[in-house]
Parts: structure tokens; sequence; C-alpha cells
């Protein structure tokens, strides 16, 4: 079983919502010298998007080799295209992910930015304004989207750059032959593990080698826990072994606590609402984030175990789209997740046992129903789901 491999001193900065993550890449692009490796599943057309674009474009114009992959789902036909046009023009090189589902359902979800093969951003973080919904670029939001990334200086760089310069010679044309020349040298390359701290991996989520390893860099946390378990997700319809794994900790008395982004779509809310009954009876805390849209993926594990990336705790991140994050063991930057994790959870509503005792049974039903068609398109589309 293959493990998360860290690397030891590195410095890891907690970036919290666009406020601070696009300053921090933006002053990163514009000191650009020689290549820039650009990967979002959403590139918008906004004011923060801009930006990013011209300092992108700017940085091409200046000598720097650009390198930018979007998603063709993600960000849009129409957008995609257009901004193939304007960075054409400019010299940048850019790809687009999958264009009408030619290969099969799976998505780039994946946010990475590495940068002079110096500093590297890795996230949930999309290329779009705070304040506008994601998914309904007009509509505002009725307070900045709250969300993390992380920017990464030191020896992890080189495994996000080489992982990020795979994926662009992935979503090329590629022969099948030289698809298995680049999976074998993959295979090759490892990260030393270092003595000192800040101890940190990248851990992806592909339909190679990497089909189940975030999913299994969070079971062999909750199966390590013993103190505590902050856990923040915009949607949570995980398969059954990670629902288990949060259950069982509970049970042996660790604190566990889920916070869910509620509000967005009916059917999400449904689904995550099915498993309500089982995680409580084993003792989990569950929390409805509703101040905001909750874009995050971050979890802490007792002291010093903590994840941030693009990875949602549901079917989709899991076992079909690729996805990337960081794990950082250090006690420090724990404490600093902890913290904005625990000051979300000022702002989420703690569901009672009561409350599901007191709804009726065609509520109820509704939301089995839900889990149940959610659970066989999972089947349809991703195996390993159950």
């Amino acid at each position: 079983m293959r493990t998360v491999l860290y690397v030891a001193n590195n410095d890891v900065t907690l970036l919290e919502t666009g406020l601070a993550f696009f300053p921090a890449l933006l002053a990163a692009i514009d000191a650009a010298k020689y290549d820039i490796l650009f990967e979002t599943y959403i590139f918008s057309e906004d004011n923060t998007a801009a930006a990013v674009e011209a300092a992108l474009i700017a940085a091409a114009r200046r000598g720097v080799e650009v390198r930018v992959v979007v998603d063709w789902f993600g960000t849009g036909r129409r957008i995609a295209a257009r901004l193939g046009q304007a960075f054409a023009e400019a010299g940048i090189h850019y790809r687009v992910f999958n264009p009408w589902f030619r290969r099969g359902v799976t998505r780039t979800h994946r946010k990475i930015a590495v940068i002079d093969r110096q500093v590297a951003f890795v996230g949930g973080i999309n290329v779009n304004d705070d304040w506008l919904c994601d998914y309904e670029p007009h509509e505002p939001l009725p307070a900045p989207r709250w969300d993390f990334a992380v920017q990464v200086r030191g020896p992890l760089v080189a495994e996000i750059h080489r992982e990020a310069q795979a994926q662009w010679s992935r979503v090329g044309h590629m022969n099948l032959i030289r698809r298995i020349e680049l999976y074998r040298e993959m295979r090759k390359q490892t990260l030393p593990e270092g003595e000192r701290p800040m101890k940190a991996g990248f851990v992806v989520r592909d339909n190679l080698r990497n089909r189940r390893m975030i999913q299994r860099t969070y079971l062999q946390a909750l199966g390590h826990a013993r103190k505590s378990v902050l856990v923040a997700t915009p949607y949570f319809a995980p398969g059954r072994k990670l629902r288990t794994a949060l259950a069982q900790a509970a049970r042996r008395g660790v604190d566990v606590r889920l916070m869910i982004g509620v509000g967005e779509f009916r059917l999400q809310d449904a689904v995550a609402h099915s498993f309500y009954p089982r995680l409580l009876a084993a003792g989990v805390k569950i929390y409805e984030y509703r101040k905001t849209q909750l874009h995050g993926k971050v979890a802490v594990v007792d002291d010093d175990w903590t994840t941030v990336g693009s990875s949602n705790c549901d079917g989709l991140s899991l076992f079909i789209n690729q996805e990337a994050n960081v794990v950082v063991k250090d006690a420090e930057f724990a404490a600093t997740v902890r913290g904005r994790i625990e000051a979300g959870l000022l702002d989420a509503i703690q569901v009672e046992r009561q409350q599901l005792a007191d709804l009726g049974w065609m509520r109820r039903a509704s939301y089995e129903m839900a889990y149940l068609l959610y659970k066989l398109a999972m089947r349809v589309f991703a195996i390993g789901y159950a």
C-alpha cells in the first residue's frame, strides 16, 4: 500500500480566501523569470480572473515560458475558447482538459501553480471573484467565498512541478506508448524523507497509479487519530470506508467534528443528510455552514496532521476527478488551520439528533432515495464507490 512520502524543510503558508491567495499568486507570477505551470478547474470572466490573465500574458511577453491547463467543463466552452485565442497571441502554451468529454466523465479539479520551480500554490481556490458564485458567475454571495490554499517553498516544490509537468504532457496528444513510458518514469521517482520539520507531502488522485491515494491518506490519518478530527468540506458524499472511519474514530473517544457546506444543491444536501443518523449515533458532531459558499477542503487530525487541497469528501473527488492536496505534518501549521476551522464553526449550525427525529417520514425517505440515486450514478461512473 502506497503511503504519503514526506519531505522536510519546507515553508508552507496557509492562504485563506482570495484576499490572501491572489496577491501572493500575482506577486509570484510578476516575479517569474523562467517558467510557469498553471492549472485550474475554473478560469472565470471577472476582475480577479482578468488580473491573473493579464499577469500570465505579461510574463509570457517578457520571455517566461508559460503553460496553462484549464478544465473544459469547469471553465466553460466559450471562455476556454476565448482564453485560447488571447493566450496564443501572447505566446502562452495552452491546453484544455477533456473537451466534449472525449476521455469520459473525469475532470481536472486541481488548482496548481508552480513558478520558476521555486514556489508552488495548491488548494481549492479557482480563478474567480470571492464575492461571486462559481456556478452562477453573476450571482453575488452574501459574504466572500470561504476557501483555502497553501503557498509552498522548499523541496516539495520539485514534486509538485513534476506532477504539473506530467499533467501537461497527459493533456496533450500522447500516443499509448508515450503514456506507458510516462507512467513508468513517474513510478521510478521518489522523494527523500527529511529529518526536520516542516514535513509535507503532495498527494494526487488520477486514474492511473493514484486512483485511491487521497482517500487512503484520509483513512490512514483517521485510523491513527487519538484526540480530535476536524473536517471542513463543501460536499459530503464519500464511500462507505471513509464514513466508517469517521464513525469508528468517534466511537473510540476521538472528538470528531464535521462541517459541511449546504444550500447550494438540493440533491447534494439530501445525500449528505442521508448519512446524518448513523454518524450522529456514532458520536460524530455535524455542523452545517450557511454563511456563504463553503469551498475549502481542509482537515486537521490530532496536533500535527493537516491537509489542504482541491478534493471534496464526495464520490466525484475521491473516485472520478483529478485532484491535488498537500499534507503537512507540523504542529504549528496544524494549530493555524485548526483555528480557522474553529472560527468557521462559530458561523455554522450544529445538527442535533432531535432534529432528525422530528423529520417526517417523507423527508427521511427522500434523503434515502437521493443517496440511492447518487450511489447508482457513482457505481456506473466510478469503480470503488460503495
